[in-house]
């Protein structure tokens, strides 16, 4: 199966973080800004998405707005996205509101969202309260305020999830964690060699939160982020510094100077 053998080939060809040296030694940082994507339809219709696809709300395009004006200041070298439309189309509203209709996007599709296998598609519910069974947990809003408290670790959440699957076929932590730092990886090599120093990718929730998993210490890497929020990484010298997780001050930044410009 198609989609078997591309988690076969992600597991098989593990790349840890810590494994990209540059061939150069960097005088200053590459910072790389992860965006999640505005909110979807299906987010809106609470089902789960993961490799689905859905358009942009209106509500998500206004937000993507906001973060496109927040980053304004920035100047970006280099774009990414996977290859799922709403990641493509928060990106493109963020480059027009930057003024940047032209702009290349690389695309990279390790950048997805979690493989939910057999859930894709369900009420979100559904899939809660098979994990929540899975973990001894009473119910899937018992074992979600466990998160938002802090009580239970994404990592948990996601092999769980991916252990309830009837189907067998949803990722594990591992897995995502392994295809995100790749793609990170790959940015930077592209960066270094190129002189880049600012980076912008759009991806997903947990794929993100995911990829940091090993590489903080925060605690909001295990608090689910809300759409358009920024984890910002930073690189030098073979080292990666996670700045920030969940940072929504992009937004509220650019809310604020769109809202004064009408």
């Amino acid at each position: 199966m198609k989609i078997k053998t591309w988690l076969l080939t992600t597991v098989l060809t593990l790349s840890s973080i810590s494994a990209f040296t540059a061939s150069a030694v960097e005088n200053d940082s590459i910072n790389i800004y992860f965006a999640r994507h505005g909110k979807t339809i299906l987010n809106t219709y609470d089902r789960v998405q993961g490799w689905s696809d859905s358009p942009l709300t209106p509500a998500g395009v206004e937000t993507a707005r906001y973060l496109g004006a927040g980053l304004k200041e920035i100047a970006f070298d280099r774009y990414y996205t996977s290859d799922a439309g709403h990641q493509h189309e928060t990106m493109q509203v963020i480059l027009k509101e930057r003024v940047q209709p032209n702009v290349k996007v690389t695309e990279l599709p390790d950048l997805r969202e979690m493989f939910f296998g057999g859930y894709k598609g369900l009420r979100n519910e559904e899939m809660t309260n098979a994990t929540a069974k899975k973990l001894g947990i009473a119910s899937g809003a018992v074992m979600l305020q466990q998160v938002n408290e802090g009580r239970l670790r994404l990592i948990t959440l996601v092999n769980a999830i991916s252990q309830s699957d009837d189907k067998k076929e949803a990722e594990n932590a591992l897995q995502i964690k392994t295809r995100m730092q790749r793609a990170l990886n790959t940015m930077v090599q592209d960066a270094v060699k190129a002189g880049d120093k600012n980076i912008l990718a759009v991806s997903s929730g947990l794929s993100m939160l995911m990829m940091i998993s090993d590489m903080t210490d925060d605690t909001k890497k295990d608090k689910p982020l809300e759409n358009a929020a920024v984890v910002k990484i930073s690189y030098k010298n073979g080292k990666y510094t996670v700045n920030d997780v969940g940072d929504f001050s992009y937004v509220t930044k650019g809310k604020a100077i769109i809202n004064k410009t009408q």
